[in-house]
């Protein structure tokens, strides 16, 4: 089983830093996703993007978490040269986390 068959995702960016947003589909899955999708799991799914700290926040009255992803977007928006400088597919690719 893959994250996105139990969360949906959004993300966001300040300067280098990407945040990512996990929300369960359905409050059923929050203690599986609080299990499977740590800061440390989530690092080493963005091996070589992420090159900084991932820090995880948990919003248990919304059933989500918030993952902070420091030195992730190159530089950021006006020093990247990649073609997503906001990072937005990052969240596409946390979706294809296994929480088996």
């Amino acid at each position: 089983m893959l994250l996105r068959d139990i969360a949906h995702s959004r993300t966001g960016d300040k300067g280098n830093i990407s945040n990512i947003s996990v929300i369960a589909c359905d409050p059923a899955h929050w203690e599986r996703i609080l299990e499977k999708v740590t800061a440390d799991r989530v690092k080493l799914h963005f091996a070589g993007l992420v090159a900084g700290e991932v820090i995880r926040y948990e919003l248990p009255a919304i059933q989500a978490l918030n993952f902070v992803m420091h030195d992730a977007l190159g530089g950021g928006v006006t020093r990247s040269l990649s073609l997503d400088p906001h990072g937005k597919c990052l969240s596409s690719l946390m979706l294809t986390l296994s929480v088996e």
